[in-house]
């Protein structure tokens, strides 16, 4: 008696207040073969378009579906169904996070409801969703994305039982692929527990025989307390669980040495050891580091883990930061070469971006105490800066020699005064930016940076956001905005949001660091349409995280004119 139009509100809050399956059933029947509405809603508009509701929802409806041998065929089209839109490319870049997971949860309650015949009906389709979905998956550049298609392809294959072999990725086991799992294994693979034997020791109450020996053995013991009082048996053995293994062979102490075992040796233990001391020997020895800096950055850069070593990828990149904040000029122009040349594999080329990044944030940390120097900084600046050429040095002195001499009443605490130190970053910015800007739309045999390989495209783009956030006040500040936004612009409505992320990112960094007046001056032309096209992004991306970043670049951009209109008003005033 439910007119149409009350329909699926009366169904959707149905399916969130019923206990389960069989509380729906007996509430609604088979309305869902009688009545096209009802069944629209239930097998399609709850499954796919919408996403708001709990796991729960999603058990009533497919386990009311699954229930009833005259409704099966309709899971078996809900099956299709979603299979297809989880396995779709476009949706996996285009809609939510939220409803991929959503779909994905669909998806496998539906697999764990089919039974045997059902499965083998479905067996072509639903392996061919299968592998193009994960592909899909696999190819996107959020991790989340990409966890859900390695847990939903394991359980599917696992379910389906393909030629007895089962998918098996290594992923991080958080709460949301945890409950992915627990989806399939609820239904499928419930493992009843152990039960003991009726004639178990416990169960009988009857010390084993082994037991029996012991306690017999004791006995025997406490009566002949004084036999073989001397033995050696008897003495307590050492500890050696807490004992450390020599190693055969020692540390580098010197920088080419380390290089050396890096190159030619076969030795895992030397290896290690040269791995280890690396990033210090760097760091003491400035030096000799600035001679072979190009050399073992190289090294480091197609060296393998062979041997696999603990900890070996931290070691690697540590050890080339080190270098590249050494040396900055030349490894930065190698690295900044070698990221567009052929023969490398996409985790090459993101480890020469992390090792940039890294470097460029720690040139851009001031150094205001000695202590927080490197041996080798420290060493520089004794060299170049000696106390009697130094022209503050006399001013200082007699300053302290004026406040023993001052006796005073009281004295608050008093705050030392900050030391002004120069920004290693600002005169090497352009050496880290503009070579990355370079070849990035020339294809190459193993590289394509604007089609396939979007992973390394919104890394490289949320990197050279980072160069122009820490090149804040630096004097090539503006020239690097105005070329950023050139770059970014024309790839501003790319299908991965993590390259949107990357490219909103960007934005922000650039009206963030670039010089109001310049950003008037410079970028007139661009502001409006910037403008809108943000507004858009705020109002209409899937991601959230692009409308938040949106969101954040308008205000800024909004101040920074805001700052700029009141700075001429009061020059106009004064004038």
């Amino acid at each position: 008696n439910v007119p149409q139009r009350c329909m699926e509100v009366v169904l959707t809050g149905l399916v969130q207040a019923v206990s389960g399956p069989d509380a729906l059933s007996r509430v609604i029947g088979n309305l869902v073969l009688t009545n096209k509405k009802a069944q629209f809603i239930l097998t399609h508009k709850l499954l796919l378009l919408q996403y708001k509701y709990e796991t729960q929802v999603l058990k009533t409806i497919l386990g009311y579906l699954a229930a009833d041998r005259d409704r099966r065929p309709l899971l078996i089209q809900v099956v299709r169904s979603v299979s297809q839109a989880w396995a779709n490319p476009s949706a996996v870049k285009h809609t939510p996070v939220e409803q991929q997971l959503y779909v994905s949860k669909a998806f496998l309650l539906s697999v764990s409801l089919l039974k045997d015949s059902d499965l083998q009906e479905l067996r072509s389709d639903l392996l061919q969703c299968m592998l193009g979905g994960m592909q899909s998956h696999l190819d996107s550049g959020v991790v989340r994305i990409r966890n859900m298609g390695m847990v939903v392809g394991e359980c599917v294959s696992s379910h389906m039982d393909i030629n007895g072999t089962k998918l098996k990725f290594e992923y991080e086991k958080d709460e949301e692929t945890r409950e992915l799992r627990s989806l399939m294994t609820a239904n499928t693979c419930d493992e009843p527990e152990l039960v003991k034997g009726a004639d178990s020791p416990d169960d009988t109450g009857q010390p084993s025989t082994s037991a029996q020996e012991s306690v017999s053995q004791n006995k025997s013991d406490k009566t002949n307390p004084g036999s073989d009082l001397d033995s050696d048996d008897d003495l307590t053995p050492y500890d050696m669980s807490a004992d450390q293994k020599m190693s055969r062979a020692s540390s580098p102490r010197y920088l080419r040495d380390c290089l050396e075992n890096l190159i030619s040796s076969d030795d895992a233990e030397r290896v290690e050891l040269s791995l280890r001391v690396a990033e210090s020997l760097v760091r003491r020895n400035v030096f000799a580091a600035k001679e072979i800096s190009v050399q073992m950055t190289k090294v480091l850069l197609h060296m393998e883990d062979k041997f696999n070593t603990s900890g070996f990828l931290r070691l690697r990149q540590a050890t080339m930061v080190a270098l590249t904040v050494t040396d900055c000029v030349p490894v930065t122009q190698y690295l900044t070469t070698e990221f567009y040349s052929l023969n490398y594999s996409l985790r090459q080329r993101l480890d020469i971006l992390e090792v940039l990044a890294l470097a460029a944030q720690e040139l851009s940390t001031p150094i205001t105490d000695t202590k927080l120097l490197t041996p080798g900084a420290a060493a520089c600046t004794e060299l170049t800066l000696h106390p009697k050429n130094d022209p503050v040095h006399w001013r200082q002195a007699v300053e302290k020699r004026i406040q023993s001499k001052t006796k005073r009443i009281s004295k608050g605490a008093s705050q030392p005064a900050v030391k002004p130190c120069p920004n290693r970053y600002a005169p090497v910015a352009g050496y880290f930016f503009f070579p990355l800007l370079r070849n990035y739309d020339k294809p190459e045999v193993t590289f394509d940076l604007l089609g396939s390989d979007h992973l390394v495209l919104g890394r490289l783009i949320h990197t050279l956001g980072l160069f122009m956030h820490l090149a804040v006040n630096a004097p090539m500040a503006a020239q690097m905005g105005c070329a950023l936004l050139d770059f970014v612009w024309a790839v501003r409505y790319h299908a991965d949001q993590m390259v949107r992320r990357g490219v909103l990112f960007a934005v922000c960094s650039v009206f963030l660091s670039m010089p109001s007046q310049n950003i008037l001056l410079d970028l007139s032309d661009q502001l409006f349409e910037t403008r809108t096209w943000l507004a858009d992004v705020a109002e209409g991306d899937p991601d959230a995280d692009c409308r938040s970043l949106a969101v954040q670049s308008l205000v800024l951009l909004d101040k920074s004119l805001k700052k700029q209109l009141q700075d001429q008003q009061a020059q106009s005033l004064e004038s």
